[in-house]
């Protein structure tokens, strides 16, 4: 066995757990095709994932977060490596979610948009959202939601769901009050400084349950 069928072999055997079966053979080679290191990072609350260009000698670099659904970690990783196609062509030369990456990012989904390899709800979302996809799939209000029917993680629930002026745990310390909507986003209240922040109603939230007397 050849070194690049090694590392062909290594990189599916990771990728099984991150990514869809029917998926993991393409993306191991595009792995070994486009000579791009692939990092697992812990979660990152401002971004899914992101790409690096070459420096001093070194490869590409995708991170993508670690507890993102296969579904949602197969988007997020192809979004990033249409980042590495638009660069190899462009260089730093155009918009980063300009018409050039949109163009890649279309045609690098294309062998994945199947049945075989999405739910059906997370299917149609998908190609609604590849018609003009945005800097992030979690700017699209329908995919994300349609992704996160699909998350093993049962302690979280989007903020827009909670009643007014529940309390809620953000990153999973800081404790804050549920206000009213202000346009797209909700005032909302931090119990330990008094101050007021503006929150995303797609942010992601634990209900707050204090043993004693709740904090007013």
């Amino acid at each position: 066995m050849n070194l690049r069928a090694i590392q062909y072999q290594k990189n599916s055997e990771i990728l099984k757990k991150y990514l869809p079966g029917q998926s993991v053979a393409l993306i191991a080679e595009w792995i070994v095709t486009y000579d791009f290191k692939l990092k697992i990072k812990k979660e990152r609350s401002t971004r899914l994932g992101d790409y690096t260009s070459p420096r001093n000698g070194s490869n590409h670099l995708i991170t993508v977060n670690h507890n993102l659904n296969k579904f949602a970690f197969l988007i997020t990783l192809v979004h990033e490596v249409a980042h590495l196609v638009t660069y190899i062509e462009y260089k730093n030369k155009v918009n980063p979610h300009g018409i050039e990456w949109k163009k890649n990012f279309q045609q690098l989904m294309q062998p994945f948009l199947s049945t075989d390899i999405f739910p059906v709800e997370v299917f149609s979302a998908l190609r609604r959202y590849i018609h003009n996809p945005a800097a992030s799939s979690c700017s699209d209000v329908h995919l994300l939601r349609t992704l996160k029917l699909h998350d093993e993680r049962t302690d979280t629930v989007f903020l827009e769901y909670l009643p007014l002026n529940t309390l809620f745990l953000y990153n999973g310390s800081r404790i804050f009050q549920k206000g009213e909507l202000i346009r797209k986003r909700f005032k909302c209240r931090e119990i330990s400084s008094g101050a007021v922040y503006l929150f995303n109603p797609l942010v992601e939230v634990e209900v707050f349950e204090p043993a004693n007397e709740r904090p007013v």
